[in-house]
């Protein structure tokens, strides 16, 4: 089942708006370009960056067809992926997840979908919420050409629907190399669902995500 969710309903804005407030304005959303062939072969890996990487973790692990989620770092050298050193916005790395998921079940499309809607705001330059800094810019690092092509054909539909009242300003760059974080970042959402910051900024994603795809979320999660 290779779905790309019909996003084209107020539902959509509805659940941005949870997350977004005022930087989300259209009523509906596009559907994103198919998955060519050539990404429909065995399970695939995506990278995405949207600010802190504990939220975007928790939402995509929820997905249907996601294999698993790691926390991690890209757009820098490995000898700078530690927390530390990527909190002071000077590794050129990104906090982000790395995702690997069943083409079958769900369509790189789709992820992007979730990504744009739910995980993250795309109009935030170099920052996420309370989080400032290049380490939290909003990033696509594309695996091959066809994910280059999908989320370069994704961002220019949204822009040119208005989704948001600022422009995207996600960068599509080629991936070059994934880090896992320290362990204790990894599904930090799920085993630390009372702190403060997971309770603020983050469980509001998790619920926006369940209103906006209640069809692609595992149940019970």
């Amino acid at each position: 089942m290779n779905r790309s969710p019909g996003l084209t309903t107020t539902l959509a804005a509805a659940a941005a708006m949870l997350v977004f407030g005022s930087a989300f304005a259209a009523a509906d959303v596009p559907t994103p370009p198919k998955d060519t062939p050539a990404m429909m072969k065995g399970i695939q890996t995506a990278v995405l960056a949207g600010g802190c990487f504990w939220g975007v973790e928790g939402v995509f692990e929820r997905l249907k067809g996601v294999v698993e989620v790691t926390a991690g770092y890209s757009g820098g050298n490995k000898d700078t992926a530690f927390y530390e050193m990527v909190g002071s916005g000077t590794t050129g790395h990104a906090e982000s997840v790395q995702i690997r998921y069943d083409p079958a079940k769900i369509s790189y499309g789709t992820l992007l979908a979730v990504f744009f809607t739910v995980a993250h705001d795309p109009t935030q330059l170099n920052y996420q919420g309370p989080d400032h800094g290049t380490q939290y810019r909003s990033v696509i690092f594309y695996a091959n050409d066809g994910q280059k092509v999908v989320a370069e054909g994704y961002i220019k539909a949204l822009d040119q629907a208005k989704v948001y009242r600022q422009k995207i300003v996600t960068q599509v760059v080629p991936l070059k190399a994934f880090y896992a974080a320290e362990e204790y970042h990894q599904k930090f959402l799920d085993r630390n669902p009372d702190y403060p910051y997971i309770v603020y900024w983050d469980l509001p994603k998790i619920e926006a995500l369940r209103k906006t795809f209640p069809e692609l979320v595992v149940q019970g999660m």
